[in-house]
């Protein structure tokens, strides 16, 4: 049994790791190519080397992640390495595909379309442990060694790739691409995180006792009793910890102010969280 989960948690991953490239490359060629707007990173430094030479989109966006390929195999480790490679060569296979099939030229419906099919095409492959652009590694590799973080560094690759887009297709089709990213940008945060972003709360009460039997009851949601000292006061609280889901938040504080108006709530975003009873409580939703 553990066996056959584990061959068909392997080709899920594989199915995710070849669905991603395809999307991402007719959102690229479809999209974006035809109407001189580029993505980010290496795929677009590879559209702008492509409309300069006219040399093949996809072997360009192959060829200059090789440097990027040997990096990360030293530092990243094999399977990463194996994946990206997969996904990148799916992707550079696929805009072939997709050549000459434009779409739209509306730069509104590029813009956006484009973004969203990109961020989930991206977003497809990140989630299953590849990457589709190399200088992700680069910075991930720089970021250990000259102490900026990875998306500071990623930033600064891609001010220099739109700067070099407004000089070749001019700087209105640059602010469309910066649109386009970041919309992909967004949207590889809803593919990887998922739409029902769940709730971190806690509650600081008098009336914790009733609250969390409250709480557990009529919501069914696991609660954890947390002491701690106020800081003012030193007296010793309890707090209220526990993890909903967006449907069930209005209704939490619906009971906590009933109960005790004067509680504080604390709400702070998560995105992910699984095991346990919540596990149970977010399946009936």
């Amino acid at each position: 049994m553990a066996k056959q989960k584990k061959v068909t948690h392997w080709f899920m991953k594989l199915f995710f790791l070849t669905l991603g490239p395809i999307i991402a490359a007719f959102a690229i060629e479809s999209f974006l190519v035809p109407n001189n707007i580029i993505d980010g990173g290496v795929v677009g430094i590879s559209i702008i080397a492509n409309y300069l030479s006219k040399i093949n989109l996809g072997l360009l966006i192959f060829i200059l992640n090789i440097p990027f390929f040997l990096l990360a195999f030293n530092k990243i480790g094999k399977k990463f390495v194996l994946r990206t490679f997969y996904a990148i060569a799916v992707l550079s296979l696929a805009v072939n595909l997709f050549h000459s099939h434009q779409v739209t030229s509306d730069l509104l419906l590029t813009t956006v379309f484009g973004g969203i099919l990109l961020g989930t095409g991206v977003g497809l492959v990140l989630k299953n442990n590849g990457s589709l652009d190399g200088t992700e590694i680069l910075a991930l590799v720089l970021s250990k060694k000259i102490g900026f973080t990875v998306g500071e560094i990623v930033m600064a690759f891609n001010v220099f790739i739109y700067s070099a887009a407004g000089f070749v297709f001019g700087f209105e089709k640059a602010m469309y691409s910066i649109l386009t990213y970041l919309i992909a940008y967004k949207v590889i945060d809803i593919v990887i995180e998922g739409f029902n972003t769940s709730k971190s709360v806690r509650i600081i009460s008098e009336k914790y006792e009733e609250i969390g039997n409250l709480l557990l009851n009529d919501l069914e949601i696991g609660v954890t009793y947390l002491k701690a000292i106020g800081g003012y006061s030193g007296a010793e609280k309890t707090i209220i910890y526990c993890v909903v889901s967006r449907l069930e938040l209005a209704k939490m504080k619906e009971i906590v102010t009933e109960i005790d108006p004067a509680a504080f709530i604390s709400i702070v975003d998560v995105h992910e969280a699984f095991g346990g009873r919540f596990k149970k409580i977010t399946d009936k939703i």
